[in-house]
């Protein structure tokens, strides 16, 4: 399951391990943002995809109308960059972070802002109290565009700098095709060499997810088909992410019908209140000692 982080550092031109700067501690730092799941999904689960986002109307009245746009990684894993024609990308994964992802985000794009169009954006580690993701923002879902290469980061001239297109030979090289599922939301299809992945952000309270896996798994149901194996799951700021290895060589539109069966399994689940069983019990155990915590 550490795939993806080794990846996303390739990504980011061999960043760095995350460093944590911890003032507090948010577990659930997109609570209340409409498009939660994908929100973490991108920080998690995608190497290169953007969505456009929306400034309230005090901050647009206050620092005009500049295009934000929240991207998976920015070059050297930066937290956010300004365009000379004034437009902002902000980076989801970066070097270093607080115990709040969404003030630290939230801090990044008002920085920007307060930056000269092309200017190099200053971002305090420790981002302090005031403003996050919930309170800048027009809350709506993301529109999410998956991209093959990182060259959304790029404008026509800094392509043709030498340094710069070596750097994006080595980012895209580390990209893994990944495909954004239809048949759930925030699901995700990935390839990497030899097998392939399905991840879902669960959208639900962890402890009920965790009980509607089980019931799945005790009668039976949790895998996505024939050549499948339930990998395990992330706990990822407070939402469960169930990950499945599958077969290497289907598309991902092949996982679509088998997924959007295991979600009408699972939305059963979910609907059942009733005790545990003893399998459910005993699966529920095996499924807490499969799970890796993501901050």
């Amino acid at each position: 399951m550490s795939k993806r982080r080794k990846n996303t550092r390739s990504a980011a031109d061999a960043a760095p391990k995350r460093q944590k700067v911890r003032d507090i501690f948010v577990p659930r730092p997109f609570e209340g943002l409409v498009d939660e799941p994908e929100w973490i999904a991108l920080r998690e689960l995608v190497p290169a995809a953007s969505a456009p986002l929306r400034l309230r109307p005090e901050l647009v009245e206050q620092y005009g109308d500049r295009p934000v746009t929240l991207a998976t990684v920015l070059p050297m894993a930066w937290p956010a960059m300004t365009k000379p024609d004034g437009r902002i990308f902000v980076g989801l994964q970066r070097h270093v972070q607080s115990g709040d992802v969404s003030r630290d985000l939230a801090v990044a794009i008002l920085c920007a802002l307060q930056t000269k169009p092309g200017g190099t954006v200053a971002v305090p580690a420790l981002p302090g109290e005031g403003q996050r993701l919930q309170d800048i923002l027009v809350d709506e879902p993301l529109e999410i565009t998956m991209h093959e290469t990182f060259e959304f980061w790029l404008d026509d001239d800094a392509a043709e700098d030498p340094n710069v297109k070596s750097s994006l030979e080595r980012a895209n090289a580390s990209i893994y095709p990944t495909v954004k599922l239809a048949a759930a939301h925030a699901a995700y299809w990935c390839r990497v060499p030899e097998k392939g992945h399905v991840r879902w952000v669960l959208p639900d309270d962890e402890d009920a997810a965790l009980n509607a896996l089980a019931r799945l798994a005790g009668a039976g149901e949790l895998l996505l088909g024939e050549g499948t194996k339930f990998a395990g799951m992330f706990r990822a700021h407070g939402r469960l992410v169930p990950v499945w290895d599958i077969p290497g060589g289907p598309e991902a539109a092949e996982w679509e019908a088998p997924l959007a069966d295991f979600a009408k399994r699972y939305g059963d689940a979910l609907g059942d209140t009733t005790p545990l069983d003893t399998a459910a019990r005993r699966a529920k155990q095996g499924l807490l000692g499969r799970q890796l915590t993501l901050r």
